[in-house]
């Protein structure tokens, strides 16, 4: 047997002020798209906005359906379109917020979001930095999407 450790990556502060210009950008993009979600179901509303190598900006907000599985969450609403509209571009961020009940919350991207991340991630050869939105304010930063899905499907490309 061969004992391994496993590492997460992320850092936290305080608010969005405390981000980096073009981090706090991101989430505010974000943070706006979340309320143009269709969620007349759940009522939860989540934005992601997407950072591109050359700085552009794609959000998406989560799409839901009365046939359940036929949504999307806002974090590939977001990815397909970068991708669509920046083919062979890479992404260097996404922002991740909720919103509910009149106010901003915590998201984080579900396992399907995580896997469609890791390929991108790993087709560009370069992490994502990943900002999801915590209780209070505070915004977690993890660096590269291993840190959240560890153990991905290798994309044989």
């Amino acid at each position: 047997m061969e004992r391994k450790e496993l590492i997460v990556d992320y850092s936290e502060y305080a608010s969005v002020a405390e981000l980096a210009d073009d981090e706090r950008e991101l989430m505010e993009r974000a943070m706006e798209t979340a309320l143009n979600a269709y969620a007349p179901y759940s009522h939860f509303h989540v934005g992601a906005a997407v950072q591109m190598a050359d700085g552009t900006i794609v959000t998406g907000s989560n799409q839901e359906n009365v046939a359940y599985p036929s949504g999307l969450c806002a974090e590939r609403v977001a990815m397909y379109s970068a991708s669509a509209q920046n083919p062979g571009q890479t992404m260097t961020a996404m922002a991740i917020v909720g919103y509910n009940e009149g106010e901003y919350c915590e998201a984080s991207p579900c396992g399907a979001c995580r896997q469609v991340m890791a390929e991108y991630e790993q087709c560009s050869e370069h992490e994502m930095t990943v900002l999801c939105y915590l209780a209070g304010g505070r915004i977690r930063r993890i660096r590269g999407v291993k840190s959240l899905l560890p153990f991905t499907f290798e994309a044989q490309l």
